[in-house]
């Protein structure tokens, strides 16, 4: 649903959110580097306590992405292409978006190499009954052009011009530092075992990795797919978002909300057909946060011979909260066994650089 906005809100949201990273035309036509969705949120957005499903600005902050990413790859001659997403840098989630809000989500083309492109997003809520505006997210993912024609053949991407070659030195760092840790991780996560999909096992003790575990199982269909029919990004990451909340939720046995997602990672694309099964469990806890891996395995439903492969993963960090919405303490993890005590330290590890880098980032905006 597209919402017109009222002047006042319209001002306050260009504002908050033009301020581009990038100056100069992305074409050759003059056309915007950036582009905005805007939509309503309506009560089947809503989570069970009633806020917006942090799944669902993670969809809608990818079909964003996907929109200027498409449009700008296909300002060139040769075949038609379509954006599609391989990585998401970490997400905060700075504050809740409720129904009867408008979400306002602007993204831009901030970076582009030979074959991929970056996309910086922004989220603004706005109260449309006071006209009151709000941060709520960002966000910055890579794509890459895939051929209509051809879904693996991956096309050229028309370069942008920045406003220094400060900028584009700065966008070839972050480049290269995404592209090196995906193949990290890629590399990972082809050793990494996906827990049992059976959480339900009453012997498990409250609060071990194995008692909060969970699993969702979904059969790609139509609906889920682009062009390529192969499934939205931003499907699969509401997915992930449901299932790390609910290992959250079983843990806590509280309100729970999606406070940053650490990372997600396109290995592999899925089909139309295939079933996917969305894994989560816990690896590191602190006193205020939870930090929970969510592993999406895949596997055609008709041609089992295959088998089952890891299409995509990502660290989800979950905070509690009381009636009022405040912070509660977060129960202590049970570790059982080296393997998860291995998890923990390496979660352990990544809360104390996020925190640090917060810290940092707080004393420069001073």
């Amino acid at each position: 649903m597209r919402c017109f906005r009222p002047r006042r809100a319209a001002d306050e949201v260009d504002k908050l959110v033009k301020r581009p990273l990038v100056s100069g035309d992305v074409r050759e036509g003059g056309e915007s580097s950036t582009s905005q969705l805007s939509r309503i949120m309506r009560p089947d957005d809503a989570n069970i306590m009633g806020n917006v499903h942090g799944g669902t600005i993670l969809k809608m902050i990818e079909e964003a992405g996907c929109i200027i990413g498409t449009r700008h790859c296909n300002t060139q001659n040769g075949d038609r292409c379509l954006a599609a997403l391989v990585r998401v840098e970490k997400t905060e989630f700075l504050s809740p978006v409720f129904i009867g809000e408008v979400a306002h989500v602007t993204a831009e083309i901030t970076y582009t190499s030979k074959h991929s492109l970056e996309v910086q997003v922004q989220v603004m809520a706005e109260n449309i009954l006071t006209g009151a505006m709000k941060l709520s997210n960002k966000a910055a993912l890579w794509y890459v052009p895939v051929s209509l024609k051809n879904v693996d053949k991956i096309m050229e991407v028309p370069p942008i011009k920045y406003a220094s070659a400060e900028q584009a030195e700065e966008g070839k760092k972050r480049y290269e530092a995404q592209k090196l840790e995906r193949l990290e991780t890629k590399t990972r996560i082809k050793d990494v075992v996906s827990p049992p999909s059976n959480p339900e096992d009453p012997t498990k003790e409250q609060h071990t990795v194995g008692f909060s575990q969970s699993s969702l199982i979904h059969l790609v269909g139509p609906s889920d797919c682009t062009l390529h029919d192969c499934v939205h990004g931003g499907v699969t990451m509401k997915l992930m978002d449901e299932v790390a909340g609910i290992v959250a939720a079983r843990h806590c046995n509280t309100n729970i909300v999606t406070a940053s997602v650490d990372v997600i990672n396109f290995h592999r694309t899925i089909k139309k057909g295939c079933v996917v099964t969305v894994t989560g469990h816990l690896t590191f806890v602190s006193n205020k946060s939870m930090e929970i891996e969510v592993i999406v395995d895949a596997s055609p439903l008709m041609e089992t011979e295959k088998g089952k492969y890891h299409a995509v993963s990502a660290y989800f960090i979950f905070i509690s909260l009381d009636k009022y919405n405040r912070t509660l303490p977060v129960p202590p993890l049970k570790i059982e066994g080296e393997e998860q005590q291995r998890s923990f330290e390496e979660g352990k590890a990544r809360y104390l650089q996020n925190k640090a880098k917060r810290l940092a980032e707080k004393e420069r905006q001073q």
